[in-house]
Protein backbone atom coordinates (compact mmCIF):
# COMPACT_ATOMS: atom_id res chain seq x y z
CA UNK A 1 0.00 0.00 0.00
CA UNK A 2 1.29 3.48 -0.87
CA UNK A 3 2.28 5.75 2.03
CA UNK A 4 -0.67 8.11 1.52
CA UNK A 5 -3.04 5.16 1.31
CA UNK A 6 -1.56 3.75 4.48
CA UNK A 7 -2.15 7.05 6.29
CA UNK A 8 -5.68 7.33 4.85
CA UNK A 9 -6.50 3.77 5.85
CA UNK A 10 -5.27 4.39 9.41
CA UNK A 11 -7.34 7.54 9.78
CA UNK A 12 -10.45 6.00 8.29
CA UNK A 13 -9.87 2.91 10.40
CA UNK A 14 -9.75 5.00 13.58
CA UNK A 15 -13.00 6.66 12.52
CA UNK A 16 -14.79 3.43 11.54
CA UNK A 17 -13.75 1.66 14.72
CA UNK A 18 -14.84 4.36 17.15
CA UNK A 19 -18.07 5.76 15.71
CA UNK A 20 -21.48 4.12 16.36
CA UNK A 21 -22.66 1.55 13.86
CA UNK A 22 -25.36 3.86 12.49
CA UNK A 23 -22.50 6.14 11.38
CA UNK A 24 -19.95 3.46 10.50
CA UNK A 25 -22.39 1.51 8.30
CA UNK A 26 -23.41 4.32 5.91
CA UNK A 27 -19.80 5.56 5.88
CA UNK A 28 -18.62 2.13 4.80
CA UNK A 29 -21.22 2.05 2.02
CA UNK A 30 -20.03 5.47 0.78
CA UNK A 31 -16.35 4.51 0.91
CA UNK A 32 -17.04 1.24 -0.88
CA UNK A 33 -19.06 2.98 -3.58
CA UNK A 34 -16.35 5.58 -4.21
CA UNK A 35 -13.62 2.94 -4.32
CA UNK A 36 -15.50 0.81 -6.85
CA UNK A 37 -16.41 3.70 -9.15
CA UNK A 38 -14.66 7.08 -9.21
CA UNK A 39 -11.69 6.53 -6.90
CA UNK A 40 -9.12 3.82 -6.41
CA UNK A 41 -8.41 2.89 -2.80
CA UNK A 42 -6.75 -0.55 -2.93
CA UNK A 43 -7.00 -2.52 0.32
CA UNK A 44 -8.72 0.33 2.20
CA UNK A 45 -12.13 -1.38 2.29
CA UNK A 46 -10.54 -4.65 3.35
CA UNK A 47 -8.61 -2.87 6.09
CA UNK A 48 -11.73 -1.13 7.41
CA UNK A 49 -13.70 -4.39 7.53
CA UNK A 50 -10.84 -6.10 9.34
CA UNK A 51 -10.42 -3.19 11.78
CA UNK A 52 -14.11 -2.99 12.72
CA UNK A 53 -14.61 -6.74 13.05
CA UNK A 54 -11.42 -7.22 15.05
CA UNK A 55 -12.32 -4.40 17.46
CA UNK A 56 -16.03 -5.28 17.64
CA UNK A 57 -16.27 -9.06 17.03
CA UNK A 58 -20.08 -9.03 16.92
CA UNK A 59 -19.90 -6.71 13.91
CA UNK A 60 -18.74 -9.67 11.82
CA UNK A 61 -22.37 -10.72 11.46
CA UNK A 62 -23.44 -7.59 9.58
CA UNK A 63 -20.62 -5.08 8.97
CA UNK A 64 -19.07 -6.84 5.94
CA UNK A 65 -22.43 -6.44 4.18
CA UNK A 66 -22.06 -2.65 4.29
CA UNK A 67 -18.79 -2.91 2.38
CA UNK A 68 -20.36 -5.32 -0.11
CA UNK A 69 -23.36 -3.04 -0.73
CA UNK A 70 -21.07 -0.05 -1.25
CA UNK A 71 -19.03 -2.01 -3.76
CA UNK A 72 -22.17 -3.05 -5.63
CA UNK A 73 -23.37 0.55 -5.86
CA UNK A 74 -19.99 1.77 -7.10
CA UNK A 75 -19.77 -1.01 -9.66
CA UNK A 76 -23.29 -0.22 -10.83
CA UNK A 77 -22.30 3.41 -11.44
CA UNK A 78 -19.22 2.40 -13.42
CA UNK A 79 -21.23 -0.24 -15.31
CA UNK A 80 -23.91 2.33 -16.21
CA UNK A 81 -21.37 4.86 -17.47
CA UNK A 82 -19.67 2.29 -19.67
CA UNK A 83 -22.93 0.77 -20.90
CA UNK A 84 -23.94 4.19 -22.22
CA UNK A 85 -20.50 5.26 -23.43
CA UNK A 86 -19.62 1.91 -24.96
CA UNK A 87 -16.22 0.94 -26.26
CA UNK A 88 -15.20 4.55 -26.90
CA UNK A 89 -15.13 5.30 -23.17
CA UNK A 90 -13.59 1.92 -22.41
CA UNK A 91 -10.69 2.51 -24.78
CA UNK A 92 -10.04 5.95 -23.34
CA UNK A 93 -9.62 4.54 -19.85
CA UNK A 94 -7.81 1.25 -20.40
CA UNK A 95 -5.10 -0.06 -22.70
CA UNK A 96 -6.27 -1.97 -25.76
CA UNK A 97 -4.29 -5.13 -24.97
CA UNK A 98 -5.77 -5.26 -21.46
CA UNK A 99 -9.30 -4.85 -22.82
CA UNK A 100 -8.77 -7.63 -25.33
CA UNK A 101 -7.46 -9.91 -22.60
CA UNK A 102 -10.54 -9.27 -20.45
CA UNK A 103 -12.89 -9.78 -23.41
CA UNK A 104 -11.26 -13.14 -24.08
CA UNK A 105 -11.75 -14.05 -20.42
CA UNK A 106 -15.48 -13.21 -20.67
CA UNK A 107 -15.79 -15.19 -23.89
CA UNK A 108 -14.10 -18.21 -22.35
CA UNK A 109 -15.26 -18.23 -18.74
CA UNK A 110 -18.44 -16.13 -18.73
CA UNK A 111 -19.58 -15.23 -15.21
CA UNK A 112 -16.36 -16.55 -13.67
CA UNK A 113 -14.39 -13.79 -15.39
CA UNK A 114 -16.23 -11.32 -13.15
CA UNK A 115 -16.61 -13.43 -10.02
CA UNK A 116 -12.94 -14.28 -9.52
CA UNK A 117 -11.58 -10.68 -9.62
CA UNK A 118 -14.46 -9.57 -7.36
CA UNK A 119 -13.46 -12.18 -4.80
CA UNK A 120 -9.76 -11.44 -4.68
CA UNK A 121 -7.91 -8.54 -3.03
CA UNK A 122 -5.31 -6.34 -4.79
CA UNK A 123 -3.14 -6.59 -6.80
CA UNK A 124 -5.79 -8.47 -8.77
CA UNK A 125 -7.32 -5.89 -11.20
CA UNK A 126 -11.07 -5.46 -10.95
CA UNK A 127 -12.39 -2.22 -12.43
CA UNK A 128 -11.49 -3.20 -15.97
CA UNK A 129 -13.72 -6.27 -15.61
CA UNK A 130 -16.59 -4.08 -14.37
CA UNK A 131 -16.07 -1.53 -17.15
CA UNK A 132 -15.85 -4.21 -19.82
CA UNK A 133 -19.04 -5.83 -18.51
CA UNK A 134 -20.81 -2.52 -19.01
CA UNK A 135 -19.38 -1.95 -22.48
CA UNK A 136 -20.35 -5.50 -23.50
CA UNK A 137 -23.87 -5.04 -22.13
CA UNK A 138 -23.46 -7.89 -19.68
CA UNK A 139 -26.91 -8.69 -18.17
CA UNK A 140 -27.41 -6.16 -15.37
CA UNK A 141 -29.20 -8.44 -12.92
CA UNK A 142 -26.61 -11.19 -13.26
CA UNK A 143 -23.84 -8.59 -12.98
CA UNK A 144 -25.18 -7.15 -9.72
CA UNK A 145 -25.86 -10.56 -8.19
CA UNK A 146 -22.35 -11.75 -9.03
CA UNK A 147 -20.75 -8.68 -7.48
CA UNK A 148 -22.92 -8.90 -4.36
CA UNK A 149 -22.21 -12.59 -3.76
CA UNK A 150 -18.49 -12.39 -4.50
CA UNK A 151 -17.87 -9.25 -2.47
CA UNK A 152 -19.98 -10.52 0.43
CA UNK A 153 -18.01 -13.75 0.53
CA UNK A 154 -14.71 -11.85 0.41
CA UNK A 155 -15.56 -9.41 3.19
CA UNK A 156 -17.25 -11.98 5.42
CA UNK A 157 -14.23 -14.27 5.17
CA UNK A 158 -11.89 -11.37 5.98
CA UNK A 159 -14.10 -10.22 8.85
CA UNK A 160 -14.32 -13.70 10.34
CA UNK A 161 -10.57 -14.24 10.12
CA UNK A 162 -9.98 -10.77 11.58
CA UNK A 163 -11.80 -11.76 14.77
CA UNK A 164 -9.08 -14.35 15.36
CA UNK A 165 -6.02 -13.01 13.54
CA UNK A 166 -6.43 -9.22 13.24
CA UNK A 167 -4.49 -7.29 10.60
CA UNK A 168 -2.41 -10.34 9.73
CA UNK A 169 -5.33 -11.29 7.47
CA UNK A 170 -4.42 -8.49 5.04
CA UNK A 171 -0.74 -9.39 5.01
CA UNK A 172 -1.58 -13.02 4.32
CA UNK A 173 -3.92 -12.19 1.42
CA UNK A 174 -1.33 -9.84 -0.08
CA UNK A 175 1.60 -12.26 0.29
CA UNK A 176 -0.32 -15.31 -0.90
CA UNK A 177 -2.37 -13.79 -3.71
CA UNK A 178 -1.37 -16.38 -6.32
CA UNK A 179 -2.26 -19.26 -4.01
CA UNK A 180 -5.62 -17.69 -3.21
CA UNK A 181 -6.35 -17.13 -6.90
CA UNK A 182 -5.61 -20.76 -7.68
CA UNK A 183 -7.76 -22.11 -4.85
CA UNK A 184 -10.71 -19.80 -5.51
CA UNK A 185 -10.60 -20.38 -9.27
CA UNK A 186 -10.55 -24.14 -8.69
CA UNK A 187 -13.52 -23.98 -6.32
CA UNK A 188 -15.50 -21.82 -8.74
CA UNK A 189 -14.79 -24.17 -11.62
CA UNK A 190 -15.99 -27.13 -9.54
CA UNK A 191 -19.15 -25.19 -8.60
CA UNK A 192 -19.73 -24.30 -12.26
CA UNK A 193 -19.29 -27.92 -13.32
CA UNK A 194 -21.79 -29.07 -10.70
CA UNK A 195 -24.28 -26.44 -11.87
CA UNK A 196 -23.89 -27.36 -15.54
CA UNK A 197 -24.40 -31.04 -14.73
CA UNK A 198 -27.55 -30.31 -12.75
CA UNK A 199 -31.01 -30.19 -14.27
CA UNK A 200 -31.21 -26.39 -14.12
CA UNK A 201 -27.78 -26.01 -15.64
CA UNK A 202 -28.56 -28.28 -18.59
CA UNK A 203 -31.86 -26.46 -19.16
CA UNK A 204 -30.08 -23.07 -19.13
CA UNK A 205 -27.47 -24.26 -21.63
CA UNK A 206 -30.16 -25.71 -23.88
CA UNK A 207 -32.14 -22.45 -23.75
CA UNK A 208 -29.03 -20.43 -24.58
CA UNK A 209 -28.31 -22.64 -27.58
CA UNK A 210 -31.86 -22.19 -28.83
CA UNK A 211 -31.60 -18.39 -28.55
CA UNK A 212 -28.46 -18.18 -30.66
Amino acid sequence: MFDWLHVLARRLGHFIVHVPIYVAGPSMILIGALDSSLLSLPEVNDYLVVARCYTHPRAVFFFPMFAAIGSVLGCLLLYTILSRGGRAVLHRRFRVEHIERVERAYARFGILALAVPALLPPPMPFKIFVATAGALQFPRRRFLLTILLARSLRYYVEGTLAVFYGERVLRFSRDNGLLIISIVAGLLLVALAIYLLSGKGRAAVKKADQNR
